[in-house]
């Protein structure tokens, strides 16, 4: 499930600002985050995923620092329904974030640019984010 080094670095450049300020952006929004790591980070400095271990530690105040909480984190072992081509992910995680724009002021930060940003692109060799809203919740307390 490792991606080619070849392959084209992301950048915060791809955000679909647009997208997402079509959005209540003042809903609630829990991201999917499906992940693909590089064998190597691109920096030279351990695995891909050691790129998105140290990612995670920058990424994760930040999201707190807005409210968010990390929901849900774990190993993509199969697909399990589907086309298997390019679906073949090595992580997923759900973040929940108290507003769309709570997460657009993160993701478009100097700070995370600057400071986080830079393992993402290093550890990830494709890193897609959805966001949901949503239907049925068994998290929500009752």
């Amino acid at each position: 499930m490792q991606a080619s080094p070849e392959e084209v670095p992301l950048a915060v450049n791809m955000l679909n600002i647009a997208g997402l300020e079509r959005l209540d952006l003042q809903s609630p929004v829990v991201m999917l985050n499906l992940m693909r790591f590089h064998a190597r980070s691109r920096d030279g400095d351990g695995s891909g995923w050691d790129a998105y271990l140290r990612y995670s530690a920058i990424t994760v105040p930040m999201i707190k620092a807005r409210g968010g909480t990390l929901l849900w984190t774990g190993d993509a072992k199969a697909i399990a329904l589907g086309p298997h081509a390019g679906n073949e992910w090595d992580f997923v995680a759900l973040v929940q974030y108290p507003t769309v724009a709570a997460f657009l002021d993160m993701m478009t930060s100097e700070a995370y640019e600057r400071e986080a940003d830079p393992h993402r692109v290093n550890g990830c060799a494709e890193h897609v984010i959805i966001a949901t809203s949503e239907a049925y919740s068994k998290f929500r307390a009752a």
